[in-house]
């Protein structure tokens, strides 16, 4: 027996539980069935109508549109020698943020890059609020591999194309250059990027947390390569006509200079030379003077080179013949406010003398007696005053006076060769005129796939009596003498022009030149040759710049294979 029970003593019991109402259980049951119909509804919500959207953002984590980088076209002589090919590298870039922060590593990551750790550092810390920055760009694939060869986290690899010039500084100027994103910034990279330039691909790959290509999954669009240009130009020849401009700068303490060789049968730019010049591989200190192609966009007054083609103008006149005789005694002559010197008296010339002689008294004479504006005519046919047409960036068009300002002295001065200008690339596409029995060929900087016929700007016969004028000035024992070629015929002219500035006609600076055509029996080349400011004693062009000509001129027509015109001129 129990204590309670001996005691006489019941026990309490706990009251009966009140039994659930059934207005709570339903809303405990209504509570219950809504959040699985809340959950429910959420699930069908993320795997049906949000489905879209969720599969995008995690593929956007895993999956990515990667881009196929096209190379940029070819450039090469007409030979199809390479003079810019397109070179593949590696670009290293990171994300700061995934970077580690441990010092080892960084110092291992800048000794791969060839930076100092401090250099690195700094950069990571000013691009931390960044996904992205370069490490090093255009890497060789090799050392680009021995930086993620240390496998350390958030560096990453990106394909790209590097310029690269195999002539180097020889054809700088008319090539041009690319920026660091292989587009186009100068010379023919330039006028040509639209055409050069490659359209990249796309492709779908899988990459990792890391960014690190996982698998290849789709081709979207296959790269295309950019097209490739055929110049005209022979590397022979410009490897030649530089290495000559050069030493003649060099040699004169000169400026500057230009060489231009054409094609008289085509108008074809076989070579074209600039100084000074620079290294399109390696542009660390870069002078900027060297960027500009002195030949196409730079004009000058060409003084005494032009006096033939003024001649032709004269004489397709019909005031005169052959035969006349110009008295240019005393050697100077009053015209205006202006007094025209020739360089001695040289009494009575002929019309083949007044060119050997280059006497800017009988070309004033003969100009100021004709009624017509002939001569700047003759000019504007033959290309002056006009852009050649190449569509090489920044070319000159040059200049003549308007008609309505000509003076008598202003006239007189453009028969030889003052108060006009032209450029080098210019005054070569008009003496294709006198090779040409009068035809004029336009300049072509791009190999041509036949001969253009060209335009009639002088009478047949009138051209072919200059041409053989100009073979009378380039004789032994002439002022041109130093053009002569040991086995060709030459037809030529110098002239020694006055440079100017805002002040007028600068003292003691000259410009150099001479245009000469061989062979005369059959014109294959017409050449022009210009130095800037040769310092010393020698800056006329007959001494100067006829040498160069001879000697690009020589070489060329050995290196073409033109067979000599039996003439083996005494210098």
């Amino acid at each position: 027996m129990s204590a309670e029970a001996r005691s006489g003593v019941t026990p309490r019991r706990p009251p009966p539980t009140a039994p659930m109402s059934k207005a709570r259980y339903r809303v405990m049951m209504a509570l219950v069935l809504l959040g699985l119909a809340l959950l429910a509804g959420r699930i069908v919500d993320l795997h049906v109508f949000d489905r879209p959207f969720l599969q995008g953002q995690g593929d956007a984590r895993t999956l990515r549109t990667d881009t196929i980088p096209a190379h940029r076209g070819m450039i090469t002589d007409r030979h199809g020698e390479p003079l810019a090919i397109s070179t593949p590298v590696v670009t290293l870039w990171a994300n700061p943020q995934d970077l580690p922060a441990d010092d080892i590593q960084r110092l291992m990551l800048a000794r791969a890059l060839g930076q100092e750790l401090d250099t690195l550092n700094e950069r990571i810390a000013r691009y931390a609020e960044r996904e992205f920055m370069y490490l090093r760009r255009r890497m060789t694939p090799e050392a680009a591999q021995s930086v993620l060869d240390l496998r350390i986290p958030g560096v990453h690899a990106r394909e790209e194309y590097k310029r690269y010039y195999p002539a180097g500084e020889v054809a700088a100027q008319l090539l041009g250059v690319t920026n660091i994103d292989d587009t186009g910034q100068e010379g023919l990279e330039l006028a040509y990027q639209p055409y050069l330039a490659g359209v990249p691909g796309k492709r779908r790959v899988l990459k990792d947390r890391r960014g690190r290509l996982v698998r290849d999954l789709t081709l979207l669009k296959e790269a295309q390569p950019g097209g490739d240009l055929t110049l005209a130009l022979d590397q022979r020849l410009q490897y030649m006509a530089y290495r000559e401009l050069k030493a003649a700068v060099a040699e004169h303490d000169a400026d500057g200079g230009s060489v231009v060789m054409m094609d008289a049968r085509s108008g074809e730019v076989l070579a074209m030379a600039n100084q000074p010049s620079y290294n399109p591989n390696n542009r660390a200190g870069l002078d900027p003077q060297g960027l500009r192609n002195r030949a196409i966009v730079d004009t000058f007054e060409p003084g005494s080179v032009v006096k033939p083609l003024a001649m032709s103008a004269i004489l397709e006149s019909g005031e005169f013949d052959r035969d006349i005789v110009i008295d240019t005694s005393p050697g100077w002559m009053r015209i205006d406010r202006f007094t025209i010197k020739d360089i001695r008296n040289y009494g009575k010339l002929s019309l083949a003398g007044i060119l050997e002689k280059s006497s800017n008294i009988g070309m004033s004479k003969l100009a100021l007696q004709l009624d017509d504006p002939l001569v700047p005519e003759t000019y504007r046919r033959l290309g002056f005053d006009q852009a050649p047409g190449t569509g090489f960036p920044g070319e000159a068009g040059g200049s003549l006076p308007a008609p309505v300002r000509w003076s008598s002295s202003q006239w007189a001065a453009l028969s030889y060769g003052y108060g006009l200008s032209v450029s080098a690339l210019q005054l070569a596409s008009a003496f294709t005129a006198i090779a040409n029995d009068g035809r004029r060929l336009p300049p072509s900087l791009l190999k041509l796939a036949e001969a253009p016929a060209g335009e009639a700007v002088i009478e047949p016969g009138v051209a072919r009596q200059v041409l053989q004028m100009m073979d009378q000035v380039v004789q032994p024992g002439t002022g041109a003498r130093r053009a002569l070629v040991s086995g060709y015929g030459v037809a030529g002219k110098t002239g020694t022009v006055r440079k100017t500035d805002a002040g007028g006609y600068q003292e003691n600076a000259y410009r150099s030149l001479f245009v000469g055509i061989a062979p005369v029996s059959d014109p294959r080349i017409v050449t022009v040759v210009m130095i800037d400011h040769p310092r010393g004693d020698s800056y006329y062009g007959g001494a100067v710049a006829a040498p160069v000509f001879s000697r690009v001129v020589g070489n060329a027509l050995r290196l073409l294979d033109v067979p000599p015109d039996a003439r083996e001129p005494e210098t």
